[in-house]
């Protein structure tokens, strides 16, 4: 099977989330399985499918901040995506190229990301169900939906990561308790910068060269009908308060 590589790109928090969508349709209806790099400008905080946004994201302060938010078609929590901070990869292939059993699947294109690291020198382990763990600290969260016959995992890799401003996002149920959650974050969290200075175009070309491993591909961008039903994505759903605000 050949893959088509997407490389890195920039979009807003609507055009990533519409992306990944239209792909899904693509490849539904006979595409190449595709794997793309991309990144957030603005910063912006993405909310897992079963989320809540009043229970979850202090809207002001994004406001305040110039920070986007978009509910993803996958589940999990909410996500701060710094533009500065990650590089973030999506895999969008039919259902029938994984196995069945979820976490089987979560650990192999996980691996794909530890084979990355492991190209910077960085020792990764999977942790079920869908984590990266470097020195036993999370540097990968990982999120999955399976549709229309084609499975949709994205995840972030850590560059570098800004807990402080992560938490002026995000809303903490009790205020008194928040430096005690910041903390206790940054005991978990861990990021490449914590083991290399080095520029996010370096742990680009990490990544995509474990991503690319034992795979036959070829370089290719979004289509012009891929480009245009994104676009569509975007200002039908992905910006509209009816999707965002749905729970």
């Amino acid at each position: 099977m050949r893959w088509r590589i997407i490389p890195l790109t920039t979009y807003d928090a609507y055009m990533n989330m519409a992306i990944d969508e239209a792909l899904s349709e693509s490849v539904a209806a006979g595409a190449d399985p595709t794997i793309r790099f991309y990144k957030w400008k603005p910063s912006a905080v993405s909310l897992g499918y079963f989320q809540s946004m009043d229970d979850v994201v202090d809207k002001d302060s994004c406001a305040r901040q110039k920070v986007d938010i978009v509910r993803r078609r996958t589940g999990g929590g909410a996500v701060f995506h710094w533009e500065d901070g990650e590089i973030t990869y999506s895999v969008i292939a039919p259902l029938d190229m994984y196995p069945k059993n979820i976490i089987e699947s979560y650990k192999i294109i996980c691996g794909y990301v530890i084979k990355g690291l492991k190209n910077l020198g960085i020792d990764a382990r999977f942790a079920p169900i869908n984590d990266i763990l470097v020195d036993g600290k999370k540097i990968s969260g990982n999120a999955q939906t399976r549709r229309n016959g084609v499975l949709l995992q994205h995840g972030t890799v850590l560059h570098d990561v800004d807990v402080h401003k992560m938490f002026s996002l995000l809303k903490v149920p009790d205020e008194k308790i928040k430096d005690k959650m910041i903390q206790n974050v940054m005991e978990r969290v861990t990021s490449i910068q914590n083991f290399k200075k080095i520029s996010q175009e370096e742990t680009y070309e990490a990544l995509l060269k474990g991503f690319c491993e034992e795979k036959e591909y070829e370089f290719k961008e979004l289509t012009e009908k891929e480009l245009e039903r994104a676009i569509e994505l975007a200002g039908s759903r992905y910006c509209s308060d009816k999707w965002n605000f749905m729970r």
